[in-house]
């Protein structure tokens, strides 16, 4: 990773999990929220109940305008996610079936500027993008990282920074830099991801220089990870970072031992809206982006989920994501 790289995410991964150190849990009278410390001597809470009380913002008739005629007749943004429970990034609320987080926050952020109804459709990770592709859905807002690949069949429009993070055991003793710190472990990712991506890559680069390559694992469901990881079936998660603080900080059981840009080696790694390639949506999407950050709505609910962090202060439309190959 290069230095400006490498500094960058550290100080991403370090403010990010400074800002989800657990100081409480907050009960059902307090309409199901975990109160966390947002910064060394303050408190924020997360509402983890289904009346989320969104921030919102209002119509731009200009940009909402541009989106396509099949899409502004319909009246809806049919928004795919991913059903897999991850906080803060997508989740279910305490009642189990509410789909809340900082995604569908920002989702519906962009469809206010469009003067669209918001409609959440939560699926597997392989079936967000057969839904693209059939155009059965409209968007993805569900941390997909910008990526070469990608980009031949999907458009973007970026709105996070994307940084992973290897989740280990507390106190397991383990620290992760660079290829040589898996090289022999057992590490879980999940499948058609971009940190899956990048660990075949990194077991590659271990067998090219005569290390062990690493034992790669897969499971169903990110409870089935975590289960595997506190028996010591597996040494390491590998996922997203927003995710590895947050169930670090809220169980006290595992630790976050190193961080990698989502996008490789010498490049930051970067979150977007997904559409269909030449949908005619992007343009939107990424002008709706950049009225919310302008306008400190976007802000806001970023600071709700504590991922002030990894703003980004412009939406970008396809930019340079991971390579092909993790060189």
């Amino acid at each position: 990773m290069s230095t400006s790289i490498a500094r960058r995410t550290t100080a991403a991964a370090l403010g990010l999990a400074a800002a989800l150190v657990l100081a409480a849990c907050g009960n059902p009278d307090d309409g199901g929220t975990t109160e966390v410390a947002a910064t060394p001597g303050g408190k924020t809470k997360i509402n983890t109940s289904p009346d989320q009380n969104r921030v919102t913002t209002d119509k731009v008739d200009s940009i909402a305008a541009q989106v396509p005629r099949k899409i502004r007749e319909r009246g809806t943004l049919e928004v795919v996610d991913s059903s897999g429970s991850a906080a803060p990034l997508t989740f279910f609320a305490t009642d189990n079936k509410t789909v809340i987080g900082v995604e569908p926050d920002i989702a519906s952020l962009v469809a206010d500027v469009l003067g669209l109804e918001l409609r959440t459709n939560a699926v597997s990770w392989e079936n967000i993008f057969v839904g693209l592709d059939s155009a059965k859905y409209d968007v993805g807002f569900s941390n997909i990282t910008v990526t070469e690949e990608r980009k031949e069949k999907y458009d973007f429009a970026t709105y996070r920074e994307d940084n992973l993070a290897f989740e280990a055991r507390k106190d397991s003793g383990l620290k992760v830099t660079g290829p040589e710190d898996v090289a022999g472990r057992t590490v879980a990712v999940s499948s058609g991801t971009n940190q899956e991506k990048l660990l075949i890559e990194w077991s590659k680069e271990n067998e090219k220089a005569g290390r062990e390559p690493v034992d790669i694992k897969y499971y169903q469901n990110e409870s089935d990870t975590y289960l595997a990881l506190r028996s010591g079936r597996i040494d390491l998660y590998l996922g997203p970072n927003p995710t590895a603080a947050h169930h670090a900080a809220t169980t006290g059981r595992t630790e976050v031992v190193g961080t990698h840009s989502g996008a490789g080696t010498t490049l930051q790694g970067l979150i977007a809206a997904t559409t269909k390639k030449d949908s005619g949506l992007v343009e939107p999407l990424a002008e709706a982006l950049d009225h919310v950050i302008g306008n400190g709505t976007y802000a806001k609910v970023l600071e709700r989920w504590g991922l002030s962090d990894e703003a980004v202060t412009k939406s970008e439309i396809n930019p340079p994501g991971l390579p092909r190959t993790n060189k």
